[in-house]
């Protein structure tokens, strides 16, 4: 009876994981010794390395030394070629506004030029002086544009000439300038 009231008993009111006995998915019971583990014997260490076989270098293709050079020429080509551009677009930036000055100094040069020169005086001089002379009423004439415009054909009458004669004058002229 002693061995009896010795052992506890847990409730453990119909749940398993509250159980004392219990230790994850193993269930262990009181008084039962776990199997022992087999031991892992110490390593022994090898004194020799392991000859280790490598491979030797491989050489370059010839078409992948050749592409690399050529990617690397055609970048620096497409580097210059973007500076080119950009000094380009620039010059045209500066050409632009060289343009639209010249059409202003242009503006203001022509209204001076005008200015400096008065046509009615220049014409009044050059008729008083003799040199310049007004129309008589019969050099002027008037043409009377209101009507509709219409075109007159008139046959040429002069006899045409056949492909004979002028390969004949053609041969002709240029033994003559030969000669």
């Amino acid at each position: 009876m002693a061995e009896a009231a010795r052992k506890i008993r847990y409730s453990n009111y119909g749940t398993s994981t509250c159980d004392p006995y219990r230790d994850g998915n193993t269930i262990r019971f009181p008084g039962r010794t776990e199997p022992s583990r087999p031991r892992v014997l110490p390593r022994e260490k090898n004194t020799a390395r392991p000859r280790i076989q490598t491979r030797e270098a491989g050489r370059i293709s010839p078409f992948a030394l050749i592409g690399s050079l050529s990617i690397a020429v055609f970048a620096a080509m497409v580097l210059f070629s973007y500076a080119q551009l950009t000094a380009l677009s620039n010059d045209v930036v500066t050409l632009q506004q060289e343009y639209h000055d010249l059409k202003a100094q242009e503006a203001h040069l022509m209204a001076q030029y005008e200015l400096a020169f008065d046509l009615k005086s220049i014409e009044s001089k050059v008729t008083a002086e003799g040199r310049m002379v007004r129309p008589q009423e019969s050099q002027i004439h008037y043409m009377d544009l209101s009507g509709s415009d219409s075109i007159v054909v008139y046959e040429d009458d002069s006899p045409t000439a056949t492909l004979g004669q002028t390969f004949g004058e053609l041969l002709h002229k240029l033994i003559s300038y030969f000669e």
